[in-house]
């Protein structure tokens, strides 16, 4: 069973939707990947085993604005990051997409 989920670019707004598992949990949509994950293509059948989805806005299929209108997208990246787990831990992405900026100060 799958169920189809839209993703909006964080660089220009327009919507992305793709086909996937229901149960594939969502965490973050950023402009870059994080930093060791691997992402898969929309439409890819090894979702499952990736950490996420690297969308190319516009190239990726249709994209329509908020309220379902047709219009082109900006053509660059944005990626969906999936919650990933380690050893039965929830992993947080690095850097951490909520709270803001993210400083790390030697001492």
């Amino acid at each position: 069973m799958t169920v189809t989920v839209r993703y909006t670019c964080p660089h220009c707004g327009a919507v992305t939707s793709v086909e996937r598992r229901p149960d594939l949990a969502d965490r973050s949509v950023t402009t870059i990947p994080q930093p060791g994950w691997e992402y898969a293509a929309p439409g890819d059948d090894a979702l499952e085993s990736a950490d996420g989805i690297a969308f190319r806005c516009g190239e990726d299929g249709p994209t329509t604005d908020l309220e379902g209108r047709p219009v082109e997208g900006c053509g660059r990246p944005f990626y969906l990051n999936f919650v990933r787990f380690e050893r039965g831990v929830e992993l947080d992405p690095d850097p951490p997409t909520y709270g803001g900026p993210r400083f790390d100060f030697l001492g």
